[in-house]
């Protein structure tokens, strides 16, 4: 018997609601099945915020997260939400990513196997557009840290996690922090039309583990709906309450003409190699990634920063029986040496984080004094203490 586009449809819906509640129930037991996907339809939801810029109006609001300037409008949307971060992945498969080019701040490290993952935060560059991103992918705790410094609660937007109880218990760790079904934007949790499934974006055949998307515009509107999170939260306490922002400089005049900064995070990883090559027209730098200028697939424009961060820290396994022992953990906490990308130039400084929801500090390793950022993008690569940064 052939039955009706409508009973199709409900069908579907029944079927995908089981498979997300046993998921939820199965990474809320513990154990690795945590890294399980519940099965989400593929239908793209179309969805835009309308919002057009008007560009005769003076840009004179400056983001409070990277000190780029914008006009009122912007300010005026902002301003009614909380920092949006999203765990999107870095496997070569799932390239080129959706969305990192709208973000304020990104934040890299390896996830495990030498595969790099990206924690990206989107609070002002998203105001003009619904920007779909992806593809999600798991918690990891190192992340959870850097996403702890932007104010009380921000949103975390993730597909799963590592869940193997010792250090790196990601999904743990979220409900020791208070965050569970409150910031905690989990899609085992949440699922369809908020997250979907696309399996055509790349115009190729991928595994289904780089399939996850979403879009600012839903996950900012689910915040806001499902758990009472705009700027402030149920009981009307801002976002920034205790937020520590950086401090922004103009850019500097007789830059250089060319820089070149080359690493990879882990040795004979030849995919995940990094370049960041300096542009004098725009004083930013332009990053390629395994060989290939990285895009964002949303507009195919060149992944770039203002400024790039490279914080040198201690790595070690987890040792807590997962498999291979993959998971990893990142000194995050305490002191150590970083390099800076700025103004075509390195500068050598030193980091600074008390705790997890501290805000990690950088100041000059000659002077002492606090490093002040150029206005626009900033991209802070943790690496291994003992990376050797390529400078040419």
């Amino acid at each position: 018997m052939v039955l009706d586009k409508k009973k199709l449809i409900i069908l579907s819906l029944v079927f995908y609601l089981l498979s997300a509640v046993g998921s939820y129930f199965i990474f809320k037991s513990g154990g690795q099945a945590a890294i399980v996907e519940p099965t989400t339809p593929t239908v793209v939801p179309n969805a835009s915020s309308g919002f057009k810029v008007d560009p005769s109006l003076p840009k004179d609001q400056a983001c409070p997260l990277n000190g780029q300037m914008y006009t009122k409008p912007e300010k005026d949307i902002w301003s009614q939400r909380r920092p949006l971060t999203v765990m999107i992945e870095n496997h070569e498969d799932s390239r080129p990513q959706s969305g990192i080019s709208s973000s304020d701040v990104v934040y890299e490290a390896v996830a495990e196997g030498g595969i790099t993952r990206f924690l990206v935060i989107f609070y002002c560059g998203a105001v003009a557009q619904d920007v779909q991103v992806g593809p999600v992918r798991s918690a990891r705790t190192y992340f959870m840290d850097f996403a702890s410094e932007y104010g009380g609660k921000p949103l975390y937007a993730h597909v799963g996690g590592a869940n193997t109880p010792g250090p790196a218990n990601a999904l743990g760790q979220i409900e020791d922090y208070g965050w569970a079904g409150v910031n905690d934007l989990n899609q085992f949790s949440i699922g369809f039309p908020t997250f979907w499934r696309d399996y055509d974006r790349l115009g190729r055949e991928v595994a289904t583990e780089h399939t996850m998307y979403s879009s600012t515009e839903k996950l900012w509107v689910y915040a806001a709906k499902n758990r009472g999170l705009t700027n402030v939260d149920k009981k009307g306490v801002s976002w920034d309450e205790n937020f520590v922002p950086y401090t922004f400089k103009d850019d500097a005049t007789n830059l250089p003409t060319s820089l070149t900064a080359t690493f990879n995070f882990w040795d004979r990883y030849a995919a995940y190699l990094v370049t960041w090559t300096y542009d004098k027209t725009t004083n930013s730098f332009k990053r390629t990634n395994g060989g290939s200028a990285h895009l964002d697939k949303n507009n195919d424009q060149q992944l770039t920063a203002k400024n790039v961060v490279f914080l040198y820290m201690v790595e070690s396994n987890a040792n807590d029986g997962y498999e291979n022992n993959a998971h990893l953990l990142y000194k995050t906490k305490g002191t150590g040496p970083a390099d800076i990308l700025i103004d075509g130039k390195m500068v050598k400084a030193k980091w600074q984080k008390k705790d997890r929801t501290s805000r990690l500090t950088l100041t000059d390793a000659n002077t002492g004094t606090e490093i002040k950022f150029n206005k626009g993008r900033i991209w802070f690569e943790i690496v291994p203490s003992d990376t050797d940064v390529n400078i040419q």
